[in-house]
């Protein structure tokens, strides 16, 4: 559900008010039902809640979260605990194998640190929760697709991890995912992390030193990668289709191209992880929370990813069997 005082709970109820009567069917919402139900009346959506699965109800799955404090638009730590309490459920749901995939509702990262919980966000959240070294963020939409070598970092950390054995790790967690998705033979293409790739070490060896022989290794491996490219150009060269996805060095260099051509359809993906994660492109919005005026397409669109990655989990599962 995300933070309990931010745009989430509203969403959400909007978005299950589109949901088909099958699709209702098959979703529960990990959170505080109270809180649902507030956001249903600032909607308008009239839409039941029923702590067991029920046709025609949204069925919730209710968490704990003692001395909640949830005022629209209000930083709180116990909302940043909610938020960690929702998402640590849906882990161990998915572990369990009770759901196929986790959508998550967007969370204040201040809130969630005030209570304790120190994270850089949900995708560190999820690489600790599941015991993974670490995870990868990556951003889709319709015409592009973008993978992150660092994402919540100081943008000096961020130079400093962009080394060979995180960049390959992160071409081949982006090769693996559209080969699941069904891209037999994925396009890639890695992004410079300085200026011109710094023309030959004029704005700096980075790109020579460390991008260049990371490449070089992946194509050893099999997989179809270029770079690295100046990230001036290669964005319009993947938006007008020559690539299915680009690494990109740092979080900026990835959100900014993403939320510019696809603001309101971005999908953010959890990648390397043992479970399915997605999750809308967008924040809080506390300065709009409680209002009814936030739209819920980026909602619809996480939600329709995460289900066509649990289709193809199950289908690999009958392959299996």
């Amino acid at each position: 559900m995300g933070d309990p005082a931010g745009v989430g709970p509203e969403v959400i109820m909007r978005a299950a008010a589109s949901l088909s009567a099958h699709e209702l069917a098959a979703t529960t919402v990990i959170g505080t039902a109270d809180v649902l139900r507030r956001a249903a009346e600032v909607t308008g959506v009239k839409l039941p809640l029923s702590q067991s699965p029920k046709d025609g109800h949204l069925h919730v799955t209710e968490v704990e979260v003692p001395g909640l404090s949830a005022d629209w638009g209000k930083l709180h730590a116990s909302c940043g605990d909610a938020s960690f309490r929702y998402v640590e459920r849906a882990t161990r749901m998915a572990e369990a194998g009770e759901i196929s995939a986790i959508v998550t509702a967007p969370i204040n990262k201040e809130a969630l640190n005030s209570a304790g919980h120190h994270y850089d966000g949900h995708t560190g959240m999820l690489a600790a929760l599941t015991g993974q070294r670490s995870s990868f963020m990556l951003l889709a939409c319709e015409r592009m697709k973008v993978i992150h070598v660092s994402t919540h970092v100081a943008l000096s950390e961020a130079i400093n991890r962009a080394r060979p054995a995180r960049v390959i790790e992160t071409i081949e967690a982006g090769h693996a995912h559209l080969r699941r998705l069904g891209v037999e033979a994925p396009r890639i293409a890695v992004a410079g992390l300085n200026p011109h790739c710094g023309e030959n070490g004029l704005f700096g060896d980075e790109d020579d030193t460390y991008l260049a022989p990371a490449v070089a290794e992946a194509r050893k491996n099999g997989i179809d990668v270029v770079g690295p490219i100046s990230a001036d150009t290669l964005f319009h060269r993947a938006y007008s289709g020559q690539f299915d996805l680009v690494v990109a060095q740092y979080h900026d260099q990835g959100h900014i191209p993403m939320k510019l051509v696809a603001f309101d359809t971005t999908v953010n993906v959890s990648l390397g992880l043992p479970i399915d994660r997605t999750s809308v492109d967008h924040g809080t919005a506390f300065d709009i929370a409680g209002t009814g005026k936030a739209d819920h397409g980026n909602m619809l669109h996480a939600i329709a990813y995460a289900r066509r990655l649990a289709a193809t989990r199950a289908a690999k599962r009958e392959t299996a069997s």
